[in-house]
């Protein structure tokens, strides 16, 4: 192999290599939001979000789930990911040492043009915002504050257990919610295989509904699923040949 071929070869390899460690650095790098409560007497913001995740206690999230303004929503891609917030430069408001807490990005929090973006219009585009619940909002800062300026950045998702696969739709309109998806969190990309099927590529229909215009009754079911980093999972006869409608089944994790 010539010189020149061998210092090509070495460039390419260090700029890819260059490449990569920036992109990680700038996704752990705390970046400046602002963040609000609602209150919810089961200490989840809301029952039926953006996301499509249903009752959020049942779907694993429960408190440590959050609104989020367009900008961080980023038209429902973002449902699933995982940001660390934390209450920053507020010294009445914020709590000793900054504690941080885990959410998941479960909902949207809508724009209010008519209101001045400091004081309701939090969620106005281009401000990156947090909606919290009052329980995960006690813990970064006092209660008694309408809102505070917080830090976050993306974290990888910590999930117990496998992604849950739940079944909707008729005998033409396929649709699967998937959820407890661990690492990225953001499901990209779906494609589902029947027993007389090869793979089919879903479309997102909303938030983390994904559908396809296929008959798949009376077939066992595999999934294979890609997340906002490129990583992809497969897994294998999820669900049984007499799946129904409604019924919700765990496959791998990542």
């Amino acid at each position: 192999m010539g010189a020149l071929q061998t210092t090509l070869i070495y460039f390419v390899l260090f700029q890819t290599c260059t490449t990569i460690i920036t992109i990680t650095a700038q996704d752990v790098r705390w970046k400046s939001a602002t963040a609000t409560f609602t209150k919810d007497t089961n200490d989840s913001i809301i029952i039926e979000g953006a996301c499509g995740y249903g009752d959020l206690h049942k779907t694993s999230y429960g408190k440590y789930s959050a609104g989020l303004s367009s900008l961080l929503f980023n038209r429902g891609s973002t449902c699933g990911g995982c940001f660390e917030v934390r209450c920053v430069d507020h010294i009445l408001w914020c709590r000793q040492a900054s504690p941080s807490v885990i959410l998941t990005a479960t909902d949207f929090c809508p724009p209010n043009f008519g209101l001045p973006a400091d004081y309701g219009g939090w969620c106005n585009f281009p401000r990156a915002h947090f909606e919290m619940s009052e329980a995960a909002f006690a813990e970064i800062a006092d209660k008694r504050a309408d809102m505070v300026p917080v830090q976050y950045r993306r974290v990888k998702c910590a999930r117990i257990g496998g992604m849950r696969f739940t079944l909707n739709g008729n005998s033409y309109f396929y649709q699967v919610l998937i959820t407890n998806v661990g690492l990225d969190g953001e499901v990209v990309a779906v494609k589902v295989k029947g027993s007389k099927t090869g793979w089919i590529p879903m479309g997102r229909n909303w938030g983390q509904h994904w559908q396809c215009n296929v008959n798949l009754a009376g077939q066992p079911l595999s999934f294979e699923v890609t997340t906002s980093s490129g990583r992809t999972i497969t897994s294998y006869t999820v669900a049984p040949a007499n799946w129904r409608f409604g019924q919700t089944f765990e496959g791998k994790q990542f």
